[in-house]
């Protein structure tokens, strides 16, 4: 059917580029030769006075109409295209239907590698907080360099104060406690959590949602349609948290805490989504095994 109607096209494309043919008034298609002769008759006829209406006059069919009405024949008379129709190849079949949930499943686990490097960049950041009001709890050292130090003067002092020494014994603890903080803060600066979050965030944004878009791709591909559900709207969610989350950094390179908090929050929510779509993927994933084919 459709080789006949892109004949019919072609054939009517031709006709539009040449010159018109003629009709006379029973149906009967006239060469140009004949358009001689009706001049002839024209001529013969003004000669004898005769009327010129009296001579039959050609009817010019207009061929260039015929394009546009065999494109309209043709998009009238065309079936629906299908998603479904073409041959995807390893995209289609169960390797290339595979890759959405194995690389979501990958980065549902690499989310929480960069929110762990996220919550210890937050730790080095707000250590030194911390450490400064432990520090402003200690007595005073009298000029000693630690509580140890200031704790063995005073007990080698000619009139010992007992107070004093207690105060001191008392604060060897919380000394003892910046000193691990102090330590710890120098493990995480070198472990620089900062740029690893930075960099593994970014590219969790990146590949997260370009197969956020190649999951339901692959199901169109495969199915020829969408099916709306927890699990999709788990995606779309995810994919708005995650710009969401990239939205706030440049507010938080600046100290802005509410930036911050929001940050953290959309995160912690992306991952709460990502948990709702390994839930909801598993019936899909199954699914998805029995009805398609290696490779």
């Amino acid at each position: 059917m459709r080789i006949s109607i892109l004949v019919t096209s072609l054939l009517a494309a031709t006709e539009a580029f040449t010159t018109p043919s003629t009709y006379n008034k029973f149906g009967a298609v006239a060469s140009r030769q004949s358009d001689r002769v009706v001049g002839a008759k024209l001529f013969a006829a003004k000669e004898e006075n005769e009327s010129i209406a009296d001579v039959e006059q050609p009817q010019q069919f207009d061929a260039a109409k015929m394009p546009a009405i065999t494109a309209a024949f043709w998009a009238i008379t065309s079936s629906a295209a299908f998603a479904a129709g073409p041959d995807w190849g390893l995209f289609e079949g169960k390797t290339g239907s595979l890759l959405h949930p194995i690389m979501m499943g990958s980065l549902a686990l690499f989310s929480l590698s960069t929110a762990f490097l996220g919550f210890q960049w937050r730790r080095q950041r707000t250590m030194g907080d911390e450490i400064s009001d432990l520090k402003k709890t200690l007595p005073n050292l009298g000029g000693a360099a630690s509580v140890s130090e200031a704790l063995f003067a005073a007990k080698s002092a000619e009139t010992p104060d007992a107070a004093r020494i207690a105060s001191l014994q008392s604060a060897l603890a919380v000394e003892s406690q910046v000193e691990e903080l102090q330590k710890e803060r120098k493990e995480l600066t070198a472990s620089k959590p900062r740029d690893k979050h930075f960099s593994q965030g970014s590219l969790l944004a990146f590949l997260g949602t370009c197969f956020a878009i190649e999951g339901p791709l692959n199901t169109y591909a495969r199915a020829g349609k969408l099916f709306p559900g927890p699990h999709l709207y788990a995606g779309a969610g995810l994919v708005c948290l995650w710009a969401l989350a990239l939205a706030c950094v440049p507010a938080m390179q600046k100290g802005d805490e509410t930036a911050r908090k929001v940050h953290i929050g959309a995160n912690v929510a992306g991952i709460g989504m990502f948990g709702w779509q390994v839930v909801s993927g598993i019936p899909i994933l199954l699914k998805v095994w029995e009805k398609t084919q290696w490779p």
